[in-house]
């Protein structure tokens, strides 16, 4: 008895999952053929705009680009309830790239989309650097910049990084080395410190060590497209480009030169942004 009420009721079951199926089935058929829906599909194609893979060239990469399409379904259940087609109901959605910056680790990356008019200024903190001027500089001018910051400075300096939470923080490295077990515990460190993750490695050259490591812990890899060695404000002249990686020393003639750097930089039309935002492939808002 009790065996036949079981088969009942998966027969039952069945039954149910195969109404809510055809049912569905049903619905998308209608919704296929509804003029409604022909009509936005048909209009979309003004709209898309194709994904762009990232540029992979030797052991370099830089990011695409999403791209953009109509949401068929969330656009036609907007305008359905308008009762008719309204261009100004169209819900867009994102489409990424085939190969992506995002899932890319073993590459360094050397600058962002070409396309974009932005820029990304970069300090190194190692156990012998002094970043309060260049602190109160970047303060005074409203602008934010990616420091990478050695791991046993980090420790001794706590109430400077305190300090420092409105900018972008990485881990340069710890102790000037790239052991992982002090430099995974550094980025945890960090992490408790900030309560973001970390994103990015940074790298002079292309630094097979350094990579290696940070290619296994998930992190990306930069190399700056520009490396100023002594003359901020004539080297930035030179050779600023779109998405630029712009790597400065900490040091005084920094000092002396970033303010007229950053200037020179706003007067050409650049922004001057994070790492994260330099390297995102979302569109531009």
């Amino acid at each position: 008895m009790l065996k036949r009420k079981l088969i009942q009721v998966a027969v039952v079951i069945v039954l149910v999952l195969f109404s809510f199926y055809y049912t569905n089935k049903t619905i998308d058929i209608i919704k296929e053929t509804d003029p409604l829906m022909k009509q936005i599909k048909e209009e979309s194609k003004k709209y898309q705009i194709p994904a762009e893979n990232a540029k992979i060239k030797e052991n370099k990469i830089t990011p695409g680009k999403n791209g953009k399409e109509v949401d068929y379904d969330e656009t036609y259940q907007k305008m359905k309830r308008y009762g008719t087609y309204n261009e100004s109901l169209t819900v867009f959605k994102e489409t990424t790239p085939t190969v992506s910056l995002e899932d890319t680790y073993d590459k360094f990356i050397s600058g962002g989309n070409e396309e974009k008019k932005a820029i990304t200024l970069v300090f190194k903190i190692t156990n012998e650097s002094n970043p309060k001027e260049i602190i109160r500089i970047l303060n005074q001018e409203n602008i934010i910049a990616t420091f990478f910051i050695d791991g046993l400075w980090l420790e001794n300096n706590l109430s400077l990084v305190k300090q420092m939470l409105n900018y972008e923080l990485e881990i340069l490295s710890y102790n000037n080395r790239y052991e992982e077990i002090y430099f995974s515990s550094a980025i945890q460190y960090l992490k408790n410190v900030t309560g973001e993750e970390a994103n990015y490695c940074y790298a002079e050259y292309d630094n097979k060590t350094v990579i290696d490591l940070c290619s296994k812990l998930k992190l990306h890899t930069i190399v700056p497209t520009i490396k100023i060695a002594s003359s901020p404000f004539l080297e930035v002249k030179k050779q600023l480009q779109n998405a630029a990686i712009i790597s400065l020393p900490i040091n005084t003639t920094t000092e002396i030169e970033l303010k007229t750097v950053i200037d020179y930089i706003k007067s050409r039309g650049y922004k001057i942004v994070t790492l994260k935002e330099l390297l995102s492939e979302s569109l531009e808002k």
